[in-house]
């Protein structure tokens, strides 16, 4: 063979070799910053909640359940599928409402499932799905304080949950209405429901369906009340990491593909109007108008955009 006829036998299977390289090559180049992690992980790790009942809490084993994370399942059956991953692992990490989006934002969770309200200036910091519930703002107080109204708080206590986006709208009523509140903070929703129910806040406002779950689990469901004033709320979505359009969509496409099927319809119902555990509580709490219509049409839009 002539020194120029092994050179091109030499081109030829290099270009070749590159050809047989190129598909694997575009696969490994091509996965978003948020897959590479996962596939290198092996592992998809899921931030949860330990109280937001009916989306993502504990059940008696400490074990996490809730809507939110059935909704994240599909999300994981969507990344295994995109990785060609059958067998990746699934991890839980706890959040709570002052950690949850550092804890997305540094990638200890990949995505969190819980009960995260899509608000602008959170936008600045972390991407959210399409939206899978659109809460509103209400009072929960105990029946026995016969509280009717927000006026009727002037001056008294009450409580919110540390970090939430329940805390600034609560300050902000305070300061527009001129009612005089001292205001509390609990850690987490279980607390905050606690300083209400031993009597140490007069009222404490949260979004309606976690208020409606807190009361159903509590030792003595009547005991409890909503008053009557309701205040629009920032929707939830799932959060993860802003910047990756490519995970971003597969988590969008999970969801939206599970509302166009009706398989959200059916988790929706397993989860607010039938029994649930760990109490078997049957929350009641069927579908808004406001929420029919996201499902329909489904948005990752916050209020005021």
């Amino acid at each position: 063979m002539t020194k120029s006829a092994l050179s091109l036998a030499v081109s030829g299977l290099a270009a070749l070799g590159l050809l047989v390289l190129a598909p694997l090559m575009a696969s490994a180049e091509g996965l978003s910053p948020t897959l590479q992690k996962i596939k290198d992980a092996g592992t998809i790790t899921i931030g949860h909640r330990d109280s937001s009942v009916p989306f993502s809490y504990l059940d008696n084993d400490q074990k996490p359940i809730g809507f939110s994370l059935q909704l994240c399942d599909l999300v994981v059956a969507k990344v295994k599928e995109k990785l060609g991953l059958p067998n990746l692992k699934v991890a839980y990490q706890a959040v709570n409402s002052s950690n949850r989006i550092p804890l997305v934002k540094n990638g200890t969770a990949d995505i969190e499932c819980g009960s995260t309200a899509n608000t602008i200036v959170r936008q600045q910091e972390v991407a959210y799905s399409v939206i899978f519930y659109a809460p509103q703002f209400k009072w929960i107080a105990l029946k026995a304080s016969d509280l009717k109204t927000t006026d009727d708080l002037k001056g008294k206590a009450v409580v919110v949950t540390q970090g939430t986006n329940t805390a600034q709208f609560v300050a902000k009523l305070n300061t527009e209405k001129g009612l005089g509140l001292k205001i509390l903070q609990g850690k987490d929703h279980a607390e905050s429901f606690l300083l209400v129910e031993t009597g140490r806040a007069s009222a404490f406002m949260e979004d309606d369906i976690l208020l409606a779950g807190l009361k159903a689990n509590a030792s003595s469901p009547d005991n409890f009340v909503f008053l009557s004033d309701a205040y629009p709320s920032d929707p939830y979505g799932v959060m993860m990491a802003k910047g990756d359009g490519e995970f971003k969509k597969l988590v969008d496409d999970a969801l939206t593909e599970a509302m166009k099927s009706g398989l959200y319809d059916k988790l929706y119902t397993k989860w607010f109007e039938n029994p649930i555990p760990p109490k078997n509580i049957n929350l009641k709490f069927p579908q808004s108008d406001k929420l029919k219509e996201l499902v329909k049409t489904p948005s990752d839009k916050a209020i005021g955009q």
